[in-house]
């Protein structure tokens, strides 16, 4: 059990975890606490772009190594690597009609991970019967492609709003974070490192070129709630009301990985973003990046813009193998793996604004003992009526600095569809602040960080 106690007055940080109470935290393999915390829910492992082009996808998830294949007749399967006959590797496989083969010797597996044909042993032979590798679900869902690693039967892939939204423009980044899954998302929880590593730090690195840059603002007060699906985290920011999206909904972290983070176009339209981060293993972690732009009604999409959503890999480094200092996502890239593969948290001091830190562990810790005790963690669905609904933020107040600021300073600065999408939310503001006029005061969408 973790040992987290109650800030007092007196004590002005937090206790620290023990090195068991934090390797309970991270370790995300089969059979440790996370691990099969981690297992009961469907997690993205790549785009249905991918396999588009191509039959095979090496997948490393929670420890395991897999390969993703896509059938004759189109079907999606996920089975272990490794062929049990002699170990060659299904990467390599040939799609056959519901399986693939192994290249080398021609053994058929299916997407349960069964064996169903080896055609060179005997045909009265029981011994492919004997004979499996590790098979899980998958599910395709919005151009994402999900896996379920956990106990049969298999839980409902939630449908989160922006998913299924064929009107929408739609677009998946990805980045590969070479740390523990845990720093990344408590990240999320910690609303005042954007005052820092988005504000000051950004204006740091523009007085290096010589521009008077000021961005920053300082929190007022921060919030956090648990609700239903996770839990909400707010700030007030200096200059804002308390009426401001920012304090008076915020924007939530879904459990156990997701980010939700909500529209920087004011209330003109809308835009939402989640952020995933799905353990590759304990020192490893994909994150993706999927966004949803919703066009205003009446307004027209072009068809490339709509028939297509783009997966593409985010950078945090540059050329020359630097950290890229004036992007968002690259500035957290930075902090989190600066903390080691794994941060030691028995030496870490928490203080006063850590209190979202601590809620998300104790979810995790009171999540993890749901599981040992066989019972279903929280955000399991087994019935499609389940709400998935929750409130997000339209109109955040932490920069203003515009739409296409906003992409540039985010992940979507390398989206292969950065330009058309600058240009094309342009025209959209510029005509529906026309047709508001008078009923809204000429405003600009609101940037926001995403954090």
């Amino acid at each position: 059990m973790l040992s987290l106690g109650i800030l007092t007055r007196d004590a002005k940080t937090w206790p620290m975890l023990t090195v068991q109470e934090n390797d309970r935290l991270t370790r995300v393999g089969a059979g440790t606490p996370m691990g099969e915390l981690q297992r009961r829910y469907w997690h993205p492992i790549g785009a249905t772009e991918e396999l588009e082009t191509a039959f095979t996808k090496r997948v490393r998830l929670l420890g395991e190594d897999l390969v993703l294949y896509r059938d004759r007749n189109g079907k999606l399967g996920l089975i272990g690597e490794f062929c049990p006959h002699r170990h060659a590797s299904f990467y390599n496989g040939i799609p056959d009609v519901e399986g693939i083969r192994c290249s080398y010797h021609g053994w058929k597996f299916n997407g349960a991970g069964a064996c169903v044909d080896q055609p060179n042993e005997p045909a009265e032979s029981t011994f492919k019967d004997k004979v499996s590798v590790p098979g899980y679900p998958v599910e395709a869902m919005g151009g994402m492609i999900f896996a379920y690693l956990g106990p049969l039967p298999a839980p409902l892939l939630p449908r989160w709003d922006g998913f299924d939204n064929p009107k929408a423009i739609r677009t998946i980044g990805w980045c590969h974070v070479p740390c523990n899954w845990l720093q990344i998302m408590e990240n999320s929880v910690d609303p005042v490192h954007t005052e820092w590593q988005h504000g000051k730090y950004q204006e740091f690195i523009e007085e290096q070129r010589g521009v008077k840059y000021a961005i920053s603002k300082h929190h007022l007060k921060i919030d956090f709630a648990e609700f239903e699906l996770g839990l909400y985290k707010r700030r007030l920011l200096e200059g804002a009301s308390e009426d401001s999206d920012d304090w008076r909904i915020g924007h939530p972290v879904l459990f156990p990985n997701i980010l939700a983070v909500g529209s920087g176009g004011g209330k003109l339209w809308k835009m939402q973003t989640y952020q995933m981060r799905v353990p590759i293993d304990d020192e490893n972690t994909m994150h993706y990046w999927y966004t949803s732009y919703d066009v205003p009604a009446g307004h027209d999409v072009p068809s490339k813009l709509r028939e297509r959503i783009p997966y593409f890999q985010v950078r945090y480094l540059d050329d020359n193998g630097d950290n890229i200092h004036d992007n968002i996502d690259a500035q957290d890239v930075m902090a989190w793996i600066s903390q080691g593969k794994i941060s030691d948290r028995s030496t870490e001091a928490l203080g006063t604004t850590d209190r979202g830190v601590i809620l998300y562990r104790k979810m995790l810790e009171r999540e993890m003992k749901k599981v040992e005790a066989g019972e279903d963690p929280m955000n399991v669905f087994r019935t499609a009526d389940a709400s998935l609904e929750f409130h997000l933020e339209r109109d955040k107040a932490h920069f203003s600095d515009g739409f296409e600021n906003l992409q540039y300073r985010q992940y979507a600065r390398w989206s292969p569809w950065f330009r058309d999408l600058c240009d094309l939310f342009a025209s959209y503001n510029a005509k529906l602040l026309r047709e508001a006029l008078p009923a809204f005061p000429l405003e600009h969408g609101a940037a926001t960080t995403g954090e």
